[in-house]
């Protein structure tokens, strides 16, 4: 009896240290040929998170204006966000040979990092066999891309409102055939393009499409 009173104990003292840990799921993404050249996000069950890029090395082009680094606070939808961590809660997802080795083109270094009560899991992969998993990192790409092109939109309306048209033309684009996703992210420019007389008409019909998608 003494004995598994002490192996209960034990088991007591063990136990809080994941117990109280905060659920949250860290994506890190990593490719030297891109602007940025790297982006972290962090989301929490509720939809909250983090988003942090950085520019690297790569010489921008004269075309396009890219913004500069992106570090700010985002809120997804409550629908993706229970996607995901249903996903995450599934224990063999998150496998430490997750990435596929496979001869396939270079679309970037996708870091999971999962912590919860049940402690932490982690994976890195370019490419997996996974279908959930290659899914969830093409989404998250997804997401990022919204954000960095509503950093570029904030630019554009300071700096060269005229080149809002064809940017907006694009996100229109991109947001119907999944290269963006999550236009929640960017619901404040949107809003503020949507509102503005400054820009023209045509910026502010598509601010408002898009606005109804971000409602979706």
């Amino acid at each position: 009896m003494r004995v598994l009173l002490i192996a209960v104990a034990a088991a007591f003292f063990i136990t809080p240290a994941w117990a109280g840990a905060v659920v949250r799921l860290r994506i890190d993404y990593s490719n030297p040929r891109l602007i940025p050249s790297g982006w972290t996000l962090v989301l929490y069950p509720d939809g909250a998170g983090h988003f942090r890029s950085e520019r690297g090395t790569t010489q921008p082009s004269k075309i396009t204006m890219e913004p500069t680094d992106v570090d700010k606070k985002i809120q997804l939808s409550q629908q993706f966000t229970e996607h995901v961590f249903a996903a995450m809660q599934h224990g063999k997802l998150l496998d430490e040979n997750c990435e596929s080795h496979m001869k396939v083109a270079f679309q970037g270094w996708k870091k999971f990092t999962y912590s919860g009560p049940d402690g932490e899991r982690t994976c890195e992969f370019n490419y997996s066999k996974d279908k959930q998993l290659q899914g969830l990192g093409d989404a998250f790409i997804g997401v990022a891309n919204t954000i960095i092109e509503g950093a570029r939109l904030e630019m554009l309306l300071d700096h060269d409102p005229l080149g809002l048209d064809s940017e907006m033309g694009f996100i229109l684009e991109a947001s119907h055939d999944g290269r963006l996703r999550q236009l929640c992210t960017i619901r404040g420019i949107l809003e503020k393009l949507a509102s503005n007389p400054s820009v023209m008409e045509r910026v502010r019909r598509r601010a408002r499409i898009l606005l109804a998608r971000a409602d979706k």
